[in-house]
C-alpha cells in the first residue's frame, strides 16, 4: 500500500459491532452432515491474517475440492434474499441458513463433496490491517488464501471461485496472478472497470449506488480506503482507476462467465468485456434476461455451476462437454425468453444496421432523411425528452451492442448530459417491461449515457459498434455549437415482432426514476442548463446502430 494511499484512509462509517459482527474467536460446530470451523486464521505474505469460515462434509474422505467466496459483506452474516428483497425472485428453499450475501450455499456444496471457504476481505470487519478495494495488495492476499486452501491435507489441490458481484469482480484480479492451485473461476455478474462501469456512466457521475456501496464495504474497526475522497480527487480515468483493473490477457484458467441483459449500470458491460478479453482457452459465456440473484440461486443454475466445477475440480465427465461456447436469452418480455446457442461474443454473423433519426416525424427510418430537422427538450424537466419510433414490420432479433450517433447542441451552458433508452412497445402502444436491477420488472431493452464534454473516444478500444470513451479530458462546447457524439448503448438481446415498436428516448436526466430509498443508480449532479437540441437529416445524419442476428433455437 503506497504512502499516498495511506493518506486517503478514513475511519469506517460503521463499526463491526454496530452491524452485528461477533468478536473474532475460533469455534468448531457440527451441523447435520457438515462441520464448520469459524474464524480460522490464514497467513499472508504481508504479515496480517485473513479470517475465514471453513465448511466441510463430516464423513468426507480427505482430498476434496475447495470453493472460495471472497466477500466485503461479512462472512458472519447469512442473507435471506427472499426476505431482504422480496421482489428479487429468490425462493426461500433455494438456499440454507448458512448462505451469506451473494455467495454459494455451503450446505449444497458440502453435500456434493466440496469444502467451502468464506473469507472477509482484508481490512473489513474485525481486522488486523487497513482496507482497500480491488487493489493489487487485495489480489495478492486472495492469492495467498487460494494457495493455503489448495495445500491443506484435506484438499485435493483444486480450488474454484464462486459468488456474485464483488465476489466475482475480485476473481478477475486474482486469476490474473495465476495461483498454481486455482483450477476454475465462475464469474457471475462481476464488473471489470470500476470507473467506467460504476463510478461514471458515459462520463456522468453516479450519485446513489456508488456512495451506498462504499458504506456497505466500509465496515471495520480499522481504517478503510476513502473512496469518496479518491473519487472526487480522480474525476478522470487515470492510473488510480487503472490500478483496479485486471490484466485480462494474463487470465488463462477455465472460466464459466455469466452475464445478463438486465444489470445495466452495474455488471452487464463489465462481465461481457471480461469474457471478451480473457485468454482462457476453455471458457463459456451465458447471458440471461432474468433477475441476477434469482438466476444464480435457482436450482437449474446451481446444477450448471456443479457441472462446471465437477469437471475441473473433480475430473468428472459432466454435461459441460455438450455446452456451446456461448448461450444467451433472446427476450420477448419479462420472464419470457428463448435460450439460443452461439459460437462467440459478439455473436457471429451480426449485421449492424442503421436506423436514422428523423426529428420532423419523431421516427426512426432505414433511409437517412434528406431534410435537416431538430428535436428539442428541457433537460431539467422530468417530462422533457425526444422520442423516435420504428414500427416493426417483420420479426427481428437484436442481440449485442447498439450505438447512437447524435449531433447535439445546447443554447446555454458549455456541456450536456444525455441519457438514452431503447424500449419495446406492445401492439397497443404500452411499454413492454423487462427484468432490471435485480428487483424491478419494468426495465428497458437497453440504456446508454454520455456527458458530451467526455465524448473523446479511446481509438485503440473503440469499434464501429462499441464506442469506448477515453475519459481523460473535458472538451467543453460553446452555446449553440453543434458537435457529433457516439454513445455506447449497453448490450441487450430482444426479439421484436410485427405490430410492436422499437422506441428510442433521449433525455437530460434519468429516464427511470425509482423513488428513494429504493436502491438504484441515479445521476443527480447534472451539467445541464437551457434547451437541448438534437439535429437530424441532411449533413447531420444521426442514427441508431442495431445488431441484427439469426440464431438457431436448439441448444
Amino acid at each position: 500500500m503506497s504512502e499516498g494511499f495511506r493518506e486517503r484512509l478514513r475511519a469506517p462509517l460503521n463499526s463491526p459491532e454496530f452491524r452485528g459482527a461477533p468478536a473474532r474467536g475460533y469455534e468448531r460446530i457440527v451441523d447435520g452432515d457438515m462441520v464448520i470451523e469459524r474464524d480460522l486464521r490464514v497467513p499472508t505474505r504481508f504479515g496480517f491474517d485473513i479470517w475465514v469460515d471453513l465448511y466441510r462434509p463430516v464423513d468426507a474422505d480427505l482430498h476434496m475440492p475447495v470453493l472460495v467466496a471472497w466477500t466485503p459483506y461479512g462472512k458472519h452474516d447469512p442473507a435471506p434474499l427472499a426476505t431482504l428483497y422480496p421482489a428479487c425472485g429468490v425462493q426461500q428453499d433455494w438456499m440454507s441458513d448458512h448462505t451469506i450475501f451473494e455467495a454459494p450455499d455451503p450446505v449444497y456444496w458440502t453435500r456434493r463433496g466440496y469444502a467451502v471457504i468464506t473469507a472477509d476481505v482484508p481490512g473489513t470487519w474485525h481486522a488486523e490491517t487497513d482496507a482497500g478495494y480491488f487493489s493489487p495488495r487485495e489480489a495478492e492476499a486472495h492469492y495467498d488464501l487460494i494457495e493455503w486452501a489448495g495445500t491443506r491435507d484435506w484438499s485435493n489441490g483444486k480450488v474454484g471461485l464462486s459468488g456474485v458481484s464483488y465476489l466475482s469482480s475480485a476473481q478477475w484480479r486474482v486469476a490474473a496472478l495465476r495461483p498454481p492451485h486455482l483450477a476454475a473461476i465462475n464469474i457471475w455478474e462481476g464488473w471489470s472497470d470500476t470507473f467506467n462501469e460504476i463510478v461514471r456512466h458515459g462520463g456522468i457521475p453516479e450519485t446513489s449506488f456508488w456512495p451506498h456501496i462504499q458504506v456497505r464495504w466500509g465496515v471495520s474497526d480499522r481504517k478503510v480506503e476513502d473512496l469518496w475522497a479518491l473519487t472526487a480527487e480522480h474525476p478522470r480515468f487515470d492510473d488510480y482507476w487503472r490500478s483496479k483493473i485486471a490484466d485480462f490477457a494474463a487470465i488463462d484458467v477455465p472460466a464459466y462467465v455469466v452475464a445478463s441483459w438486465t444489470d445495466h449500470g452495474v455488471h452487464t458491460r463489465g462481465t461481457l468485456e471480461g469474457f471478451k478479453r480473457i485468454a482462457s482457452r476453455q471458457k463459456w459465456l451465458e447471458v440471461h434476461g432474468s433477475k441476477k440473484w434469482a438466476y444464480y440461486y435457482e436450482p437449474a443454475s446451481v446444477e450448471r455451476q456443479a457441472a462446471f466445477f465437477d469437471h475441473f475440480l473433480k475430473a468428472e465427465e459432466t454435461e459441460l462437454a455438450d455446452w456451446p461456447p456461448v448461450r444467451l436469452h433472446v427476450r420477448d418480455r419479462f420472464a419470457e425468453a428463448v435460450q439460443k446457442p452461439a459460437h462467440q461474443w459478439p455473436v457471429e454473423g451480426t449485421r449492424y444496421e442503421r436506423l436514422y433519426l428523423d426529428a420532423a416525424k419523431a421516427a426512426l427510418t432505414p433511409e437517412a432523411p434528406a431534410a435537416p430537422a431538430e428535436a428539442s427538450y428541457d433537460p431539467l424537466d422530468q417530462e422533457g425528452e425526444a422520442v423516435f419510433d420504428l414500427p416493426i414490420e417483420a420479426e427481428v432479433e437484436l442481440v449485442g451492442h447498439m450505438k447512437l450517433k447524435l449531433w447535439v447542441s445546447t443554447d446555454r451552458g458549455d456541456d450536456l448530459d444525455l441519457h438514452v433508452a431503447v424500449e419495446k412497445l406492445r401492439a397497443d402502444g404500452s411499454k413492454e417491461g423487462f427484468a432490471h436491477w435485480a428487483v424491478f420488472e419494468d426495465g428497458p431493452v437497453a440504456l446508454g449515457w454520455l456527458r458530451v464534454s467526455r465524448r473523446a473516444l479511446d481509438p485503440d478500444r473503440s469499434t464501429e459498434f462499441q464506442p469506448v470513451l477515453a475519459n481523460d479530458r473535458d472538451d467543453k462546447l460553446a452555446p449553440g455549437e453543434v458537435v457529433d457524439v457516439d454513445i455506447e448503448i449497453l448490450p441487450s438481446g430482444t426479439r421484436f415482432c410485427p405490430g410492436e415498436t422499437l422506441r428510442l428516448i433521449v433525455k437530460g436526466r434519468d429516464i427511470y426514476d425509482h423513488p428513494k430509498p429504493l436502491l438504484y443508480m441515479r445521476h443527480e449532479e447534472t451539467v445541464n442548463v437551457g434547451t437541448h437540441r438534437l439535429h437530424t437529416g441532411g449533413s447531420r445524419a444521426s442514427y441508431l446502430l442495431v445488431p441484427v442476428v439469426e440464431l438457431a433455437d436448439a441448444l
